[in-house]
Parts: C-alpha cells; sequence; structure tokens
C-alpha cells in the first residue's frame, strides 16, 4: 500500500475506532476486564461497618487503636492482538476483505485497552510468526500497530495458529488477554489454544466472507486458493456440488465452535459483509452480564 494511502487508512480506523469505544465500548470493556487483583495502597483508622477481615493487626497492635488495609484495585491489563496474515485474508466479496476487517476489530479492541490504560502487543502471524511488537501504551503505539496489520511485510502464505499462540506462550509469563482475530480455516490448533488459555485468557475474533459459506450459481469457475495458490476448476451450476461445499464449510464451522466450547471461550463472528462493531459490543454485554467465563 503507497504511505499516502496507508496514511488515510490508518487515520480512517483510528477516527472509527475512537467514536465506537467513546459511544459504546469503553465503559463495557472496563467493566468485562477487571483489574487481575487488588494491590495494598494504605492503612487507615477502623470504622463502624468495616470488614474484620481486613484489619492490619500488627498496626493495630503498635498503635494501640484499630487500623484497617486498603486496596485498590490492579488496574492495569496487558492485551495482545494475534492476527491472521496468510493469504487467505486477502480473500473478501463484500464491503472489505478479511485483512481489512481484521485492522478493524485491532483498532476497537486497542483503543479500548488504551483508554483504560492497558498495555497492547501485537504478533502478526502467518504459517510462522512474522512481527511481533511488545506491548506498550499511547496512542501513537495504537497507530504503529493498527499500521502494521494494513500493511504486513509478511512471507508465508499459509495459517498455523498454533504457531502464534505457542509463541505467546512462551514470550508472556504473566496472564494476558489474547484476542485471535483470524478466519480459523486452519486444522489442528486445539492442543495449542489449550495450552495458551490455561495461561492467558483467549478470545477467538472469528472473520467470514459470505462466499465461503455457500458458493452461488456462476457456471464454470477458476477458483484459486490463497495459501496453495492451486487453480480449480469448478461447475457452480451443479447443486451437488454448491451442496458438497456448504456441507464441507458447515463442518469446519462446528468443528472449530465445538472446540471453543469445550474451552468455555465465547467467540464472536464478524462477517466481512456487515457492521464489525455491532457483534464486539454485544460480546462485551454478555460479558457484563456475566454469562460467559
Amino acid at each position: 500500500m503507497l504511505p499516502s494511502k496507508l496514511l488515510k487508512a490508518v487515520r480512517h480506523l483510528e477516527l472509527v475506532a475512537r467514536r465506537a469505544v467513546n459511544d459504546h465500548l469503553a465503559g463495557q470493556y472496563h467493566s468485562v476486564f477487571k483489574g487481575r487483583g487488588m494491590d495494598f495502597q494504605d492503612v487507615r483508622a477502623y470504622q463502624p461497618g468495616d470488614d474484620i477481615r481486613v484489619i492490619d493487626w500488627n498496626v493495630s497492635a503498635r498503635t494501640n487503636e484499630l487500623h484497617v488495609k486498603q486496596f485498590v484495585e490492579e488496574r492495569e491489563l496487558t492485551v495482545f492482538l494475534l492476527v491472521d496474515a496468510s493469504a487467505s485474508q486477502l480473500f473478501g466479496t463484500r464491503n472489505r476483505r478479511k485483512r481489512e476487517t481484521a485492522a478493524q476489530l485491532a483498532a476497537l479492541v486497542a483503543f479500548s485497552a488504551v483508554k483504560n490504560n492497558d498495555r497492547v502487543g501485537l504478533i502478526i502471524f502467518t504459517d510462522e510468526v512474522e512481527v511481533c511488537i511488545p506491548p506498550r501504551k499511547g496512542r501513537k503505539h495504537v497507530l504503529r500497530v493498527i499500521k502494521e496489520i494494513l500493511d504486513p511485510d509478511t512471507e508465508g502464505r499459509k495459517t498455523s495458529i498454533s504457531s502464534a499462540l505457542e509463541y505467546l506462550v512462551r514470550i508472556s509469563n504473566k496472564r494476558s488477554l489474547a484476542f485471535v482475530i483470524s478466519d480459523f480455516l486452519d486444522n489442528d490448533f486445539e492442543r495449542a489454544i489449550k495450552v495458551a488459555h490455561r495461561r492467558h485468557e483467549i478470545i477467538p475474533l472469528v472473520i467470514r466472507d459470505p462466499m465461503e459459506a455457500e458458493i452461488p450459481d456462476m457456471g464454470i469457475v477458476h477458483f484459486e486458493d490463497p495459501e496453495s495458490e492451486q487453480v480449480v476448476a469448478v461447475d457452480t451450476s451443479s447443486s451437488a456440488v454448491r451442496k458438497t461445499y456448504a456441507a464441507h464449510m458447515d463442518r469446519i464451522a462446528r468443528d472449530r465452535e465445538r472446540i471453543f466450547k469445550k474451552l468455555e471461550m465465547d467467540s464472536v463472528v464478524i462477517d466481512t459483509g456487515k457492521d464489525h462493531i455491532d457483534p464486539v459490543v454485544r460480546y462485551f454485554q454478555r460479558r457484563s452480564r456475566g454469562r460467559t467465563r
């Protein structure tokens, strides 16, 4: 992407994301992803009604007066964005490609995080980890993250979600939130996501294009697999072909959801042909009502 077009795209994403965060997401993000614990701040004199479990007996004995400990929420979190940049992310038949949808989702999460003073890190992956930006705070950092997602410098074409998750586990000992943004058209990632979910909270954001679920009747069409670059002629006028393809894609989706349900993950599915903000807002609403893990 040309520098001028890239800059324009980054600024547009910032505008849209910050508006959505201010209007819908900031408060919900804070309530859903609360701090990881409580930090001791100070002591004060005991007052009637205080919980006796927080009495500081050492200070009380020293001063001959009851004192209680005061705590503040450990608010700062570390958020990782694991973004799929394989060749399949260049696909898109409606409003936008999957890569652009991924950037929009990443911007929503990143600006929600920095507004709450959380740190944001980025892992871009194909069949290997291509880019890693350590977690930091601030608007300039988020803009760099968005730029990398919109115009990644990658070599791989295929997808390995396992590689990204295994990398996350290696580089981050502290429990983090990890949003995996991908179409999840990958095999054999169940073990890796299970291991990663023990240490971090993994939140899958699944991007799909309507044509990936069903092929319309377009006659004989040459389809190219973007990851293998293999070209196949398909007679889409055949109802049997269309049904077989739809059944195959439905099986992939059901297997994916089986994994998420087994691990008690609440995934978010985003359609490239529809608004990307509403599904994220609904997810935060479900979480704030305590309906998910």
